[in-house]
Order: C-alpha cells, then sequence, then structure tokens
C-alpha cells in the first residue's frame, strides 16, 4: 500500500490504548509515530529517496554538495519540514528549476533545527545544496598522526541516534525509513565506502584530482544507518558474501580476526530467515570510533579494539550481524523504544554465538551481560523510570536511553519469554515477526498486541508468568528473569575464593581460560585490592600489558581503585590511544570519583579530547568537570 492512500487515515500511529490486551484484541499499526526528536511531519510529507553529492574537503573540515530528495506528499501539503544541525544551506530548488524558499527555524541544543521548505504545486522532488558545519557531530576528520598508516586522513561518520541530520539534511527519524544513493568524490589515493552496494567507481581522476565512487541502496532504511568513511583503505575476502575493509596494516589481523563470519551468517539465517541486505562486509575503523560497532547495512563499522588476535571478542561481530534482522529490517519507531533494536539482537547474538561455541559459551556470555545489567540496575536504582524498557525521552538526548536496560533488560524479557514457551516456538515467531514486519517501524505497544495474537494465544498461561506489561512499561526488574549458572563460571569462582582466603596466584588453575572466564574472575574480585595482591596478579597474569581490551579495562579500573601505580602508564595509553565510550567513560568516571586521580583525570582529559568521536565528548564532558 502506498503512503498517499494511507494518509487519510490516520496522523498518528494507531496505539494499543490497552496495553493488557488480550490475544483477541486488534493489532494497532505503525505508520507514522509522533518523534520528540524529529521536527519532520511525515503524515503530510515525506522523504522517500535521498540521493547525494559530496565532495569531502579535508582542509576545511566539511563535506559539500547537494542532497536530492524524493518525496510523496498529500495532496494539501505546500511545505515538508527536515531535520538539520548545523547545516549551511546555500539553496534550494527544484530540478532543473527555479529556487524554492526555505526557511530554518529556532535551534535547538539537541535536535538542531527544522528546515522549511515550500513546495511547488507539481513535483516530488527537491534538491539542496548544502554544506556541513564546523565540527559536524556526525562526522569525525582525522589527521594521518590519528590513523594507523599516518600518510593519509580518514573521515567517518556516525549517524545513530539523531546526528545524521548534521551531515545529511533530511528527515531524521528512525521511523521514517527511506532509499539512498550517493555519488562521492574524494582525493586521488583514497578509498570511499558506504553503508550501500558500489556501484561504480570512475578509473580517471575528475575535476581537482579526485576519484568518484558511486553507491545505491535499494532498501528503504532509517537515516542513521546512512554512513560514509573515506581513507586508506585494503579489502580482504573472507567468504562468499563478506570481507573486511580496513587500513593496510590492519587487514590481514582483521580478516584472521573475522573468519567466522560466513558461519555467523548461516546460523543466524537457520535461526531468523534469509540474509536479505545481499553482502555483510566490516570496516574496522580508526581507534577513535565511539563504538564497539554500528550495525550499517552491508558494511558494519568495528572498533579495532576487538581485534584481540585470538577471536574471542567477536561476539560483538555476532551482535552487529544480528541487527540485520534486528534493528535494520524491524526498527524502533522511536528512541524510546530503543529496546526493541537492542534487546532483541543481544538475545539473538548469544543464539548465534550457542550456534558456534556451544551453550556453555554463550552462558557465560549471558552471564556476564546479567551482571552488567544488575551494576546499571544499582547504578539508576530499581524504581527509576529509566530502568522501563518503554522510556520516556522527550526533552532529552536519546544517548540518555543508550544503557544496559535497552540491551540486557531487554534481552532478559526475550529470555523470560523463551522459558515461558520453549525455545522453538518463540523462535517460529521471531522469524514470523521478521518476515512479517520487514523494513518497517516498531513501537512496544504493537509488538505487544502481536506477540500477544501470534505467541499467547491459546496459551493465556503463558502470557500471565511473562508480564509483558511489567517487563515493558515498569520499572525494576521483574522476579520471573530466568537464572543463568555457566558451568565454567564454578570453576573460576572457586578459584576467586582461593586467592581471597591468601592462595597465591602462582598457585591458582587457570589454564586454557577463556576471555569471559578471566573477565568474570576479574569482576569478582574486591575494587580495591592490597599493592601486594596487585602486584601478585600483575607478576603471573601480565594484566597491565595485556592486548585484550576488556580485559585491560577491568584491570585498570582495579589499578585505579587500588592506586596502583605501574598501571597508570597503561591507562594514560588506553585513554589517549582510542575513543570506545564503553571504555572512556566508566576510567574518567572511576578517577573522578578518586580524590588520587581526580586531577590526573582532568589532564589527560584535556590532553586527550580532541581525539574523541563528538559521541564520546559529550558523554566525558558531563563526568570530567
Amino acid at each position: 500500500m502506498r503512503y498517499r492512500t494511507l494518509l487519510p487515515l490516520l496522523l498518528l500511529a494507531v496505539a494499543c490504548k490497552d496495553r493488557d490486551a488480550g490475544p483477541d484484541a486488534p493489532i494497532p499499526t505503525v505508520v507514522n509515530v509522533e518523534d520528540v526528536h524529529s521536527y519532520a511531519r511525515p503524515h503530510e510529507v515525506r522523504v522517500r529517496h535521498v540521493s547525494l553529492d559530496l565532495t569531502p574537503d579535508f582542509t576545511s573540515k566539511k563535506l559539500k554538495g547537494t542532497a536530492r530528495l524524493t518525496i510523496e506528499r498529500s495532496e494539501l501539503a505546500d511545505s515538508i519540514v527536515l531535520d538539520i544541525k548545523g547545516l549551511a544551506i546555500t539553496s534550494v530548488k527544484q530540478p532543473g528549476g527555479g529556487p524554492l524558499p526555505f526557511r530554518a527555524g529556532i535551534d535547538d541544543s539537541i535536535k538542531g533545527r527544522p528546515l522549511v521548505v515550500d513546495l511547488p504545486a507539481q513535483g516530488d522532488t527537491i534538491v539542496i545544496e548544502y554544506e556541513t558545519g564546523a565540527g559536524a557531530e556526525a562526522v569525525q576528520w582525522l589527521e594521518p598522526s590519528q590513523t594507523a598508516g599516518g600518510k593519509l586522513p580518514f573521515l567517518f561518520t556516525q549517524g545513530q541516534a539523531i546526528l545524521t541530520r548534521t551531515w545529511v539534511p533530511t528527515q531524521d527519524s528512525p521511523g521514517i525509513r527511506q532509499t539512498y544513493d550517493a555519488r562521492i568524490h574524494v582525493p586521488l589515493g583514497m578509498r570511499a565506502v558506504m553503508s550501500a552496494e558500489l556501484l561504480k567507481q570512475d578509473g580517471e581522476p575528475g575535476p581537482n584530482n579526485t576519484t568518484t565512487y558511486s553507491f545505491k541502496l535499494d532498501h528503504p532504511v532509517p537515516p542513521y544507518l546512512i554512513a560514509l568513511a573515506v581513507g586508506d583503505l585494503e579489502f580482504r575476502e573472507i567468504g562468499s558474501r563478506s570481507g573486511v575493509w580496513a587500513e593496510p596494516s590492519v587487514v590481514d589481523k582483521a580478516a584472521n580476526e573475522f573468519a567466522e563470519v560466513e558461519q555467523m551468517i548461516g546460523a543466524a539465517e537457520k535461526l531468523y530467515g534469509p540474509y536479505r541486505w545481499g553482502r555483510y562486509d566490516i570496516l574496522v575503523l580508526p581507534p577513535s570510533f565511539p563504538f564497539g560497532g554500528m550495525e550499517n547495512p552491508r558494511l558494519t563499522f568495528a572498533t579495532p579494539t576487538v581485534l584481540a588476535g585470538d577471536r574471542s571478542l567477536v561476539s560483538l561481530i555476532a551482535h552487529e550481524l544480528a541487527h540485520s534482522w534486528s534493528g535494520n529490517l524491524v526498527t524502533n519507531a522511536t528512541w524510546s523504544d530503543f529496546w526493541l533494536n537492542e534487546g532483541f539482537t543481544t538475545y539473538i547474538e548469544s543464539r548465534i554465538m550457542e550456534e558456534l561455541r556451544g551453550k556453555d559459551y554463550a552462558d557465560m556470555l549471558r552471564s556476564l551481560g546479567r551482571q552488567s545489567l544488575d551494576e546499571t540496575m544499582a547504578d539508576l536504582g530499581a524504581t527509576s523510570p529509566d530502568t522501563r524498557l518503554h522510556i520516556d525521552l522527550a526533552g532529552r538526548n536519546p544517548d540518555d536511553g543508550m544503557t544496559d536496560i535497552a540491551y540486557e533488560k531487554g534481552a532478559g524479557f526475550l529470555q523470560t519469554v523463551e522459558a515461558a514457551v520453549g525455545r522453538d516456538k518463540l523462535d517460529a515467531f521471531l522469524r514470523k515477526y521478521f518476515d512479517e514486519h520487514a523494513f518497517q517501524p516498531m513501537t512496544s505497544e504493537v509488538f505487544v498486541a502481536y506477540m500477544n495474537a501470534n505467541l499467547f494465544k491459546g496459551n493465556e498461561d503463558a502470557a500471565t508468568r511473562v508480564n509483558a506489561q511489567q517487563w515493558i512499561f515498569e520499572p525494576g526488574l521483574p522476579q520471573n528473569l530466568p537464572v543463568i549458572t555457566p558451568v565454567r563460571f564454578t570453576a573460576v569462582d572457586a578459584q576467586v575464593a582461593a586467592f581471597q582466603a591468601g592462595t597465591s596466584p602462582d598457585s591458582l588453575v587457570t589454564t586454557d581460560w577463556s576471555t569471559q572466564e578471566w573477565l568474570r574472575f576479574l569482576r569478582a574480585l574486591p575494587d580495591t585490592m592490597t599493592s601486594a595482591q596487585m602486584t601478585a596478579l600483575d607478576a603471573k597474569f601480565n594484566f597491565t600489558n595485556t592486548g585484550n581490551s576488556e580485559i585491560l579495562f577491568v584491570w585498570l579500573q582495579h589499578a585505579i581503585h587500588s592506586n596502583y601505580p605501574p598501571a597508570m602508564p597503561a591507562l594514560d595509553h588506553f585513554l589517549t590511544s582510542q575513543g570506545r565510550r564503553k571504555f572512556v567513560a566508566p576510567l574518567y568516571q572511576t578517577m573522578m570519583n578518586s580524590a588520587t586521580h581526580r586531577e590526573h583525570a582532568r589532564t589527560l582529559y584535556a590532553k586527550a579530547r580532541a581525539g574523541y568521536h563528538s559521541v564520546t565528548r559529550n558523554t566525558v564532558d558531563g563526568i570530567v568537570k
């Protein structure tokens, strides 16, 4: 059904008024959900396609060019409202036609500004000439010295949650899916890659000694998944439909690290249906990338901190791949339902890893996630409204909802459903859910109604035992969450007890421990230990010099709490050599909580801040004061 056919029927999402509605209640429909983080009015005019023609200027650190928007509008609509933040708009016109009047509204520190364009009586396309502003939050420009090769500059974009509006003028809401194509003109010797199919690379140098790369994505995606990177990049194939992009000195290591990707794709397809995006490639970015990974379709953006050398951290790749179903295929309509992306994905991640490495391994991942959830619950408080899955983000940055509540409580909800109905029924339901809602937005209310009708109908007792209302719309952690007891953690806990009872690290039994077992061991130790304990552990296991970022992160927290000087150079290097927010923010927080380390945190952050992406800076600015 085309959009205009739907317009007279409703203005906002038809929401389920009774969240406790039973399995016979009608299933509501998601069409135009009100998004508090967007100025767009999609019930009047909706962007359907974005066509970009952009040139990155590495001197001015700006992207310059045009965005050609294909729109669909109701018969009475005379203007379109777009989201922009920091963009300098030069002109708006019809293709081959005259200028169109436009005006930018009042600036909001979170949302940016509305760009209102008056539409002509006829026509479904507008062309916007623009350039990004200085310090566009989605775009990070890196000097050659900040890359692995040290020869060429680099840029990458990070649009989630609402940063695409800082480099693309469009309706920047996850509920407004758009197809896109792009022509990117880059300096000779550099490569452009995008979250789309590469159509063409012009072989001859163009104006100003540039090479042009052309891309197209036919599947509609939320705008935050439009992604671009430009740099000194090489490719290595790792499977029939998968490969790795990275800087030349990194690409072979990355290809070896991600050798199991084809197995992951097969495992996910076996569970939840066909992979619908064609290729699945991975781009390993410079270390300033603020996240572990970003699930941009066809091209996951990944941090180099996952390259442990032993494939022990590749569950992160399983997570990003899982987004090809939960998040990219079926997307939270607004950021208040972020759990519909991340909770589902965290659950599927563990299922993929279980297929690859067995239940014992997956249970360790689930248990570590549960521990992180418990810590987040303790930090927020069990009655905090921010412990709900469906979260109120009005007037707030959507990044405020990107906590372990969405990830781990969301996964815990699906684990609870699995325990109530059985794994086979849940798998069949999820496959049906992805098939029937492919390339569509989703809300919590619609999901609950769909689940009642398609999973709990005829099994109302299971619905009662799960209690979706409590899980999704109420704070706290329900008591029906299944207990996870990894077999391999029992042995780890015995060694923790032995160490705390005085056993020397030399006598601990740790042979062939996985990263997950080491994380369990380190997390179970007291935050603060004596100098003798820290020295003995470091002498035996060399934690300060480990190349495993997850293990080093936990060890450095102990080092700060315990005032362990030998680890301080490693702490400084870790915080100045990578910008992954998961690591950076807690370490600065731990330092700021310590009178001993507080001033050093301020000095170190002043040195490192310029090298972090805005996503990381925006978080740490609130910590280091």
